[in-house]
């Protein structure tokens, strides 16, 4: 009895090394096709040898994985649902579903198999995720409070859906029905866009070269200085000062062309200071689809060397730790050579929360 119990045992031990082993060059490839021959194989061999009981293991192993091995993965866990015919781990499935601390992306295809294998466990699952810090798995909450909200005989719901909502359609719909309900909505202050800066520009951009080039700005802020700006046409000089800039867009949008002219290939940079009541930790949201580059407190916190990807709320999250009153804020914004409709925009909208997306408002707002 004691050899047949081993015997069945040790497949089992073997099959969860194997799977771990595989693992490795599915983490592994990179860009420009790096790694892919290794990842294939490692990919044939895991669905070959794994069955459902490896998704969560696989789900687990989007926690830091970079998208092209994510792909991988989301591919072993299709496959091996397939296999298990319905049959799937479900408990270990919304455990890695439901804890927070493992990747939205993870998590996201936790949940989705969860409402393809057993749809009322789904249903009940889906109000919890009203706050959920991973803003795309909110969406199917929201979507509930606004079908709701068409029907309800109070503003309840739509107000629910504005505050937990973060992605921009579904922002514009409860915010449209709650001003036709006759209430006063303030999405700038709502979710903690900065409406009030200085901006200055144009700096070459030319080559893209600007992105790497620490002008003025970045070396010291000085509001009352003037700076030759970029030649834009022979002949052309142009004056980089500083100027007050206030958004009038309900998403906060600041735009260089309104401020500083409508160029290609320059550079502008935009400088506010956040008022902190308190000493605190927050996150700074920047959405843009120029290159950039931000710093808060004269310290660098990150930049995109990228052009015209596309710009949505939230787009880059990143945690900073603000002290108790004046906070300074720099914003890089580089605008590159393409002349088509969709590349004119030379603009970025960045906000203050908390990490749940919660507004942080300035005391001087």
């Amino acid at each position: 009895m004691k050899t047949l119990l081993l015997s069945l045992l040790l497949p089992l031990a073997a099959s969860a090394a194997d799977i771990s082993s595989h693992l490795a060059p599915l983490l592994a490839v990179g860009p420009e096709g790096k790694g892919n021959a290794e990842a294939a194989a490692a990919w044939k061999k895991l669905v070959d040898g794994a069955d459902a009981s490896a998704i969560p293991d696989l789900l687990k192993a989007m926690n830091g994985a970079g998208e092209l091995s994510a792909n991988w993965l989301r591919g072993a866990v299709s496959s091996l649902e397939q296999r298990g015919a319905g049959k799937l781990p479900l408990d270990d499935i919304k455990a890695v579903a439901t804890d927070t601390k493992n990747s939205p992306a993870g998590r996201t295809l936790a949940f989705d198999l969860i409402r393809r294998a057993d749809k009322a466990q789904w249903d009940a699952l889906v109000p919890g995720l009203l706050l959920d810090p991973a803003a795309e798995l909110r969406r199917e909450p929201v979507s509930r409070l606004l079908e709701q909200g068409k029907t309800s005989t109070t503003t309840a719901p739509l107000r629910q859906a504005l505050e937990a909502a973060r992605d921009e359609d579904q922002i514009k719909a409860a915010a449209e029905a709650l001003r036709e309900r006759g209430e006063v909505v303030d999405l700038p202050k709502h979710f903690g866009f900065l409406m009030d800066w200085q901006l200055i520009g144009p700096f070459d951009n030319r080559k893209r070269a600007g992105y790497e080039t620490a002008y003025h700005p970045e070396i010291k802020v000085d509001l009352t200085a003037s700076y030759d700006g970029r030649e834009v046409t022979a002949g052309e000089k142009t004056v980089a000062k500083w100027v007050p800039y206030t958004s009038s867009s309900q998403f906060g949008m600041i735009d260089f062309n309104k401020a500083v002219g409508m160029y290609k290939e320059v550079t502008g940079y935009a400088y506010t200071v956040f008022n902190s009541p308190e000493e605190r930790d927050a996150e700074v949201r920047l959405g843009c689809k120029n290159a950039w580059k931000l710093w808060v407190n004269g310290q660098p916190v990150f930049g995109r060397d990228e052009y015209h990807r596309g710009a949505q709320i939230d787009q880059y999250r990143y945690p900073v730790k603000l002290k108790k009153g004046p906070n300074t804020i720099l914003v890089k914004c580089c605008q590159n050579e393409q002349t088509e409709t969709w590349t004119v925009e030379w603009e970025f909208q960045l906000r203050i929360c908390d990490a749940t997306g919660t507004a942080v408002l300035a005391s001087n707002r």
